[in-house]
């Protein structure tokens, strides 16, 4: 199976995370992905955790990747399944990512709770003197479909 593999340098400043967002919607369209389908939703959600979480808890600069297996085959090389979107996010910090309990009306911390949920698979491993943090969405089953609709009108009831 052949891997179609984007990716771009993020540096080390929380305003990356916007354009890191902004990169991965045009290259959605390029992959076969619609960037209306919940599926680009989920992934731009993933790509936004992932990244913030390289360049605000680690400070340095880190590379993002997206990678889109081809149609054919069943798995291959690349260690995942045919339909499956695989990202990741590798920085040079050897720290491993550290899952948080936010609570109540903590501003953050929920960043790989929300990757554990979102994900069909997620972990990390290290790579050089850093670490490569990865999630995998199978295509087709977006966790939450229908989750960016607009909210119905609710009713008052007397």
């Amino acid at each position: 199976m052949q891997v179609l593999q984007m990716q771009m340098e993020v540096r080390a400043d929380p305003a990356e995370v916007g354009r890191a967002r902004r990169w991965a919607r045009s290259r959605l369209a390029g992959s076969g992905i619609g960037v209306d389908e919940p599926l680009a939703e989920t992934l731009i959600l993933l790509i936004s955790e992932l990244v913030t979480n390289a360049v605000v808890h680690t400070g340095c600069p880190a590379v993002l990747r997206m990678l889109f297996p081809d149609a054919g085959g069943s798995s291959g090389a690349a260690g995942f399944c045919a339909g499956t979107v695989r990202v990741e996010v590798a920085d040079i910090s050897a720290r491993p990512p550290r899952p948080r309990r936010a609570e109540g009306d903590d501003t953050g911390g929920r960043g790989l709770e929300l990757v554990d949920g979102l994900a069909d698979r997620w972990g990390w491993q290290p790579e050089g003197a850093g670490k490569r943090i990865w999630c995998e969405v199978d295509r087709g089953q977006a966790p939450w479909v229908g989750a960016f609709e607009s909210p119905r009108a609710v009713t008052n009831r007397a």
